[in-house]
């Protein structure tokens, strides 16, 4: 199993907007997200940052991340919430959503 904790801000003026999108998620954005091994994926408001964590099960997240990145009805979810947010500075070449190193799990 691996854990994703990550990172990324959320314009003031469209926290609202972003909310309300996952107030009610599409169910094929859910749909990809399950298809390709991605389970209890929480995301979490503080002030100008969202902080999301999920869980992952299958063999190649690399590949099962450009899966979900492929599919069409992702794409146009992302057409709205992209436009919510503000990538970090420190984020890695290629991350929208900056990853966060592990420093304490308690199972």
């Amino acid at each position: 199993m691996k854990r994703v904790g990550m990172v990324i801000h959320v314009k003031p003026e469209k926290l609202a907007e972003y909310k309300k999108l996952h107030a009610e998620p599409w169910p094929g954005v859910i749909d990809a997200l399950r298809k390709h091994h991605v389970h209890n994926y929480v995301i979490y408001q503080h002030a100008d940052l969202l902080f999301g964590h999920l869980e992952y099960d299958g063999d190649d997240f690399a590949a099962d991340m450009a899966d979900i990145a492929k599919d069409p009805v992702t794409q146009e979810w992302w057409k709205l919430t992209d436009p919510c947010q503000s990538p970090l500075a420190t984020r890695k070449d290629g991350e929208w959503w900056a990853e966060m190193e592990e420093v304490f799990y308690m199972a």
